[in-house]
């Protein structure tokens, strides 16, 4: 009997050990190594600024393909595994699906060194495609992959047989409106000095409105997985090179430009904004307006359709998939070519 209460007990701290070892903060290395994606991962080895990098990326075939492709671009605090629910509505519709990670983000590369610009981040992203042989997508972006896709389709309009933007940030010129700006050596220290409760925090506040959701929690897992883990300096200063990229090169003033069918998504409760808090005070509340900035952007654009999504903040494929995801399929039937 004492045994078998030896064994008993054994087992007990053998189990709870193990659920401590499950609920353990995630740590996570520069590659993500240890973080699963929904689909499987591939590379593209990148020849870029002397130096050999790797793109990830997922390219996800359907069952009875309809014969087009869409192209999902991330946003910074993002990667393509996010996408997850996206991907599989619309391989269930027939559509080929390609997923990268930009350099710098997700699985791919991050560089000690980079000239990053959004011209640069197109013309890999070419090159993905040209590698897939896939001669024609539908881009969309989501956030900061809006502001990409914009200069996607400004660069490859014959590649590019529509535009969907997703809460894009973007739509309003941070610096010309009067946001200081702030060097990479400061954007670093800002991200250097974050913690994983800072990120759930900006994340409840700024995309949700103050309410968190356990669907929400897959958004975390990166950010705070790598504050953890061993290579965050070098994440910090890649985020940081990627800041100044997007606050100091600006796609807004050529929305005119654009030359095909464009669908904005915009969750009108979102209110992101690059550098508000080094805003004077007076001018905070007036930034990052987006049911104002939607209409305008839909406004300046010569094909534009525009999906307000009342009471939703800047993820709505996180926080109202129906809506998102009804809106897109219904555009990208319209508009595929």
């Amino acid at each position: 009997m004492p045994a078998l209460r030896v064994h008993v007990l054994g087992l007990l701290l053998s189990l709870f050990a193990c659920s401590s070892l499950l609920a353990a903060p995630k740590t996570l290395d520069a590659r993500l190594s240890e973080y699963p994606y929904p689909f499987a991962v591939k590379e593209l080895a990148l020849n870029s600024q002397q130096q050999s990098l790797q793109m990830a990326y997922m390219d996800v075939r359907p069952g009875s393909a309809n014969g087009q492709t869409v192209l999902l671009l991330h946003g910074k605090n993002f990667s393509g595994a996010y996408w997850h629910d996206t991907i599989t509505a619309l391989s269930n519709a027939g559509y080929r699906v390609v997923v990268p990670d930009q350099i710098g983000f997700g699985k791919s590369s991050k560089p000690k060194a980079f000239q990053y610009s959004f011209h640069t981040l197109a013309d890999h992203t070419r090159q993905l495609l040209d590698h897939l042989q896939v001669k024609q997508v539908s881009v969309v972006g989501h956030s900061m992959g809006g502001m990409l896709a914009t200069r996607f389709a400004l660069m490859f309009p014959e590649r590019t047989s529509s535009l969907s933007l997703v809460n894009p940030i973007g739509l309003e010129d941070w610096q010309r409106k009067g946001v200081p700006w702030q060097s990479v050596n400061d954007w670093y220290k800002g991200d250097l000095g974050k913690t994983p409760e800072q990120v759930k925090a900006y994340m409840t506040r700024s995309y949700f409105d103050g309410e968190w959701k356990p669907a929400y929690d897959p958004l975390l897992a990166l950010q705070q997985g790598w504050i953890r883990g061993p290579d965050y300096p070098l994440i910090a200063w890649n985020s940081a090179l990627a800041y100044d990229m997007i606050f100091s090169q600006p796609v807004v003033h050529e929305f005119e430009r654009l030359a095909v069918p464009t669908l904005l998504i915009i969750g009108s409760r979102d209110r992101t904004a690059l550098g508000r808090n080094r805003a004077p005070e007076d001018m905070r509340d007036t930034l990052g307006q987006y049911g104002e900035l939607g209409k305008q952007a839909a406004a300046r654009i010569p094909d534009a359709t525009l999906v307000e999504l009342d009471d939703i903040g800047h993820v709505p494929q996180f926080e109202a998939f129906e809506d998102y995801i009804a809106a897109l399929k219904d555009f990208l039937a319209s508009t595929t070519r």
